[in-house]
């Protein structure tokens, strides 16, 4: 057929739109030499000739508009492909050329988007189909020029987008369509803009009215960034009306009183008692609040939280949950991500959670220098894919105010934009203008379709700035003159909507005015009503009794029958599934244990006790790198086919269990991890939500953690929290980063009952600890349990226990070396110690004779410590002359300096005080294991012998 055959069966029908153009651009090259081309399209162009549009049949969405004859002109076929690469010029590069900062402190840049780039002329454009250039383009518009010029409205005005790095295409087709037709734009009514200006009236009246009453105090002003609330307003009103339960919101400093006052709907009046030192740590009842919580000791205004439960229309209740946050900005992050995975969850079924993601959101608001320079944020955005992690997409705002406390984006951050990290999770970005609140709300709706859509992350790059300095007492015309040179003379973004209602008509000058003097009187009313500060602060602020409350041992034993049903439950796998044969037999050995034959080692034990807590209704949530099967090799909770690599938890097929069971091997991060389980934690409180460190002193990454929330969260915020840290702990020799859990940390912040620490020497104390702390959940002396583990001891004969152990007995906070201690007279020395030590000691009394001197006590929960228990036992021996505490730890680490002071007291009158371990060091061990042993044999010797 030659080139001049009808092109009703030519193979060109199959090519529309950028595939078409594409074609023709290798015709262009084939016209030139058509030696240069792939041989197979050569042969098509010999015999079909020219690429050409066809006549569609239906519609032409997608195609190259029909009514365009495409010439036989080779240029024409370049000038097209041209034309293309230019649209997607405009897709990639558009948002720098955007208007998206209000303060145009940097040049805009063109030179990607410019049709003189790719040497097209207008007349060029005009003789291209419209639909080439954009599919989703409006219907109207007549060529090609027209579409790049809608391409460039679209892309470079006070919205912009970066998408071109998600690389799934049903996505990145979906945010072009979008973007391209301007679907996801809101057309207000004039009602409507009233109300977003009556908004922004609100915000900057409550900023003004702080700023002029409470002269030099910190507020962090959200001023520069007003539209952040009708932007979060935005998000929650959307997802409320397609029946979001709850929403959870991270977020610092900058515009948290704001966010507080009117989304969470904070009562201005107990927030300006905050600012004359009178604040109410009552329940405070504002209509639809569940709670604006204190603890005793408090915090200060701008960390505090809230809880708030709406109604839009005729959908169900909502709540609405700002979560407390310390200073170190980016933490809350993952806490807030615990919280919406936790909401999303229903655990009262056996098996794993079913998780419902349309259920509950996540908004994170971070801070433009935190956002870029924060590793948190990383850590963060990593699980939002993972299935132990994801909540179907977290919707996340930057606060960029351009600056960080004093330093400017130039010296923050290697990246062009403070959202770039984004770009290597392939989430969805735009930057939009702070200074156009239509803008910002078309932001939330892209945001919000995209998420309800695809489940996934979602990045709105808010630019702004910041009115004044970091705090309200810093003069930011100190260290950066320029920017407040342009920030003073720059209009506040209430005045410039005013302005553009006022030219559509829409409000009048007076009518501006008697929007804004309604607001003040509102707020010098509330003011005016407020608490004042009180000359008789509560400088005790001590903590409620019921808090101080000890934990009740009430029963933890599990009868025999029981425990042999849930065991042979655990070992019952289905016959077609293939475990691996070294690990099954060592699994089934644990059958023997009920017919006499061996001992329950940790990890037996531990099953046994979580299998309990499920039959009890309580549900486990158990998080951790490697916990499935467990660093050690020793736990296997997870147990894979051989043959194909399937699945299987045992847990999940416990007879009688009423409660679900997760398990998960985490990101190699800890951080992020702890932060998450403890959000979690905290929103389903009636859960056992455990995390296990890979060693102890990987934990160190998630000191804040630790410091700031878990250990302190419930004196400064009123927050319950009964996670579980089990952190592997012990001295074998295999140096500085793989023996200590770092327990001084924890004894460190260890007071008004804040939480359980505890070093265990047996598997039977750990199986009857977890039965415990989960009797405690729910309770109103429910405390965080942090567990120093062990390694070697997780299969040590002495540290392993018979059947009984489990069915008779209780947690015991000390106890006394079995053989020992006998003749009460006798006993001159008594040694304590606490862990792997107490094992240590009890392996080298076998080989001791003549020990009527010594006793030895065993301190497995040193805090709270068991000082009444330990004063019994030393009451029973009147002629001790001497306390040794032992530990294998550093002096300046491990138990003794928290144990000092409690011995001292318990000290009978002329018994000396000693300590026996490691002298103090400035790393936790020694990284030579001959030198440990050593070590480790002079501290069991001098513990020992006999002076």
């Amino acid at each position: 057929m030659s080139k001049n055959s009808s092109y009703q069966a030519s193979p060109w029908q199959k090519f529309s739109g950028p595939n078409l153009g594409y074609v023709m651009e290798i015709y262009d090259e084939y016209v030139n030499d058509p030696s240069s081309i792939d041989p197979e399209l050569k042969t098509l162009f010999d015999q079909w000739g020219a690429p050409q549009a066809v006549e569609a049949s239906g519609t032409t969405k997608g195609q190259v508009d029909v009514s365009f004859q495409i010439p036989e002109s080779p240029d024409m076929y370049s000038k097209m492909a041209s034309a293309i690469k230019l649209a997607d010029n405009i897709r990639t590069y558009g948002h720098l050329a955007a208007d998206i900062r209000p303060l145009n402190l940097r040049d805009i840049d063109a030179r990607y988007i410019e049709p003189s780039q790719f040497n097209l002329t207008e007349e060029d454009l005009k003789n291209i189909p419209p639909s080439l250039i954009s599919p989703n383009a409006p219907a109207d518009l007549r060529d090609g020029l027209e579409a790049i010029n809608h391409l460039k409205k679209v892309y470079t005005k006070k919205i912009a987008f970066e998408y071109h790095h998600v690389h799934e295409l049903e996505e990145k087709n979906w945010l072009q369509e979008q973007i391209e037709s301007e679907s996801f734009y809101p057309s207000l009514t004039k009602e409507e803009r009233i109300k977003v200006f009556h908004r922004l009236s609100e915000v900057e009246g409550f900023e003004k009215f702080i700023h002029r009453t409470f002269v030099g105090q910190k507020r962090f002003s959200i001023e520069g960034l007003d539209t952040l609330v009708p932007l979060i307003d935005k998000i929650i009103n959307s997802t409320v009306e397609t029946g979001t339960k709850t929403i959870n919101i991270a977020m610092a400093h900058r515009g948290r009183l704001n966010v507080l006052a009117h989304v969470l709907e904070k009562p201005y009046k107990l927030i300006f008692s905050e600012f004359q030192h009178a604040p109410n740590k009552d329940l405070i009842p504002s209509e639809g609040s569940i709670g604006i919580t204190y603890g005793w000791t408090g915090d200060v205004k701008y960390h505090l939280g809230a809880d708030k439960r709406v109604k839009r229309g005729d959908t169900t209740q909502t709540r609405i949950t700002l979560a407390n946050n310390p200073s170190h900005l980016e933490v809350v992050g993952p806490v807030v991500d615990g919280y919406t995975r936790a909401a999303q969850e229903d655990r009262s079924q056996p098996g794993i959670p079913q998780q419902d993601m349309s259920s509950s959101l996540a908004i994170s608001v971070h801070g433009d220098a935190a956002f870029a320079g924060e590793g948190i944020v990383q850590e963060t955005l990593n699980m939002g894919h993972l299935k132990g992690y994801d909540t179907g997409g977290t919707i996340h705002i930057i606060a960029n105010n351009m600056i960080g406390f004093t330093t400017e984006s130039s010296d923050s951050r290697s990246t062009k934009y403070a959202s770039d990290i984004a770009k290597g999770f392939e989430i969805p970005i735009v930057h939009v203008n702070a200074d156009d609140p239509e803008a910002v709300l078309a932001a939330g709706i892209l945001a919000y379709k995209y998420r309800q859509k695809f489940h996934k992350d979602f990045v709105i790059d808010l630019i702004g700035y910041r009115r004044y300095g970091h705090n309200e007492t810093d003069e930011p015309m100190v260290t950066n003159p320029v920017m407040y040179n342009v920030v003073n003379n720059h209009p506040t973004v209430k005045e410039i909507y005013a302005e553009r209602l006022i030219e559509k008509g829409i409000l009048s000058k007076e009518e501006v005015k008697k929007i804004d003097e309604k607001i003040f009187q509102t707020l010098q009313r509330e003011y005016d009503g407020a608490a004042k500060s009180t000359d008789e602060p509560d400088i005790s602020m001590n903590p409620p009794e019921n808090v101080m409350a000890a934990l009740q041992d009430g029963p933890t034993t599990v009868s025999e029958e029981d425990l042999k049903t849930i065991n042979n439950a655990l070992l019952d796998w289905p016959k077609d599934f293939h475990v691996f044969q070294k690990l099954s037999r060592i699994l089934k050995r644990r059958e023997a244990v009920f017919s006499g034959k061996g001992k329950i080692d940790w990890a037996h034990a531990e099953s046994l006790a979580f299998a309990t807590i499920l039959r009890n209704g309580t549900p486990i949530r158990f998080t951790g790198q490697d916990t499935q099967r467990g660093t050690f090799a020793q736990r296997h909770l997870v147990l894979h086919d051989e043959k194909t690599g399937k699945e299987l938890i045992p847990m999940h097929h416990i007879p009688d269990a009423r409660a679900s069971f997760a398990v998960y091997n985490s990101p190699l991060t800890e951080a992020g991890v702890v932060g998450f389980e403890y959000g979690y934690n905290v929103f389903a409180p009636e859960t056992l939500v455990l995390w296990e460190a890979q060693f102890g002193d990987f934990a160190n990454m998630a000191q804040v953690y630790f410091d700031q929330f878990i250990s302190s969260g419930r004196a400064k915020w009123g927050q319950k929290s009964g996670l579980v840290l089990l952190l592997p702990h012990g001295y074998e020799g295999q140096g500085p980063e793989h023996s200590s859990g770092r327990v001084e940390r924890f004894l460190q912040s260890a007071a008004e009952n804040n939480w359980t620490v505890a070093n265990l020497s047996s598997a039977a104390q750990y199986f009857h600890l977890l039965r415990r702390q989960a009797a405690s959940l729910g309770k109103e002396n429910v405390k965080p349990l942090v567990i120093m583990t062990p390694k070697y001891l997780l299969r040590h004969p002495l540290a392993s226990v018979d059947i009984q152990d489990l069915v008779k007995g209780s947690f015991q906070t000390v106890i006394e070396q079995t053989g020992l201690g006998q003749k009460k007279e006798a006993v001159e020395r008594i040694v304590l110690c606490s862990g792997k030590i107490s094992i240590d000691l009890a392996e080298q009394l076998e080989n001791e004779k003549n020990l009527d001197w010594l006793h030895i006590l065993r301190v497995e929960e040193l805090y709270p410590f068991p000082s009444e228990r330990i004063k019994e036992i030393l009451a029973q021996y009147p002629n001790v002359k001497e306390l040794i505490w032992v530990q294998e730890e550093p002096k300046n680490m491990g138990g003794w300096t928290h144990v000092d002071s409690y011995l001292r007291k318990l000290a009978p009158t002329g018994v000396e005080l000693k300590y026996t371990g490691r002298r103090r060091r400035s790393s936790p061990s020694e990284g030579d294991p001959t030198v440990h042993k050593k070590e480790q044999k002079r501290i069991i010797r001098e513990a020992l012998n006999r002076l």
